[in-house]
């Protein structure tokens, strides 16, 4: 592990973030940190989306797409560190491709070395990035939604060290 890396403290960062912007924060650090990295303007839609999409960014644009029944649904049945590890791993995930990378298997082997370098193999961001979620919360293969729900909410201060003063 580097010295910036050890310096990040990314598990126990995890432990500590309270909403999404603290977790972009942090996405944002990490990604710089292990593959230097950065870009700047994106924006955070929560929408119920068929079960089998944990998240998706809206490739050209500034936008990052999660399920909401996912996030909820975790939330309520897990632990803190469980729901800010899946959270992480999501974004990361995310944020990568909007970097333009639109390989899949690249992108999840990416994901899945940035969290091992900076949490450690076993750490439950780790395991999810290597599988998927599934395997740390079995119940997630219980959903059957195959819908887009037509409703949707934009994160307001997402990525907010990067937005204007105005608002």
């Amino acid at each position: 592990m580097r010295l910036i890396d050890k310096q990040l403290n990314v598990p126990e960062k995890i432990l500590k973030m309270k909403d999404f912007n603290d977790t972009f924060e942090l996405v944002k650090l990490a990604v710089n940190s292990k593959f230097n990295m950065h870009r700047a303007g994106l924006s955070l839609i929560l929408q119920a989306l068929p079960s089998r999409i944990g998240a998706y960014h809206i490739l050209g644009s500034n936008v990052i797409v999660v399920n909401r029944t996912i996030l909820n649904i975790i939330q309520q049945h897990k632990s803190i560190e469980e729901y800010n590890s899946y959270l992480f791993m999501v974004l990361v995930h995310e944020y990568l491709h909007s970097f333009g990378i639109i390989d899949e298997l690249g992108v999840r082997q990416m994901t899945y070395d940035l969290c091992c370098s900076l949490l450690g193999i076993d750490h439950p961001a780790s395991v999810m990035a290597k599988g998927d979620p599934s395997t740390l919360f079995p119940e997630l293969n219980l959903l059957r939604g195959e819908r887009f729900d037509e409703h949707f909410e934009v994160t307001k201060n997402f990525d907010k060290t990067t937005q204007s003063y105005i608002q």
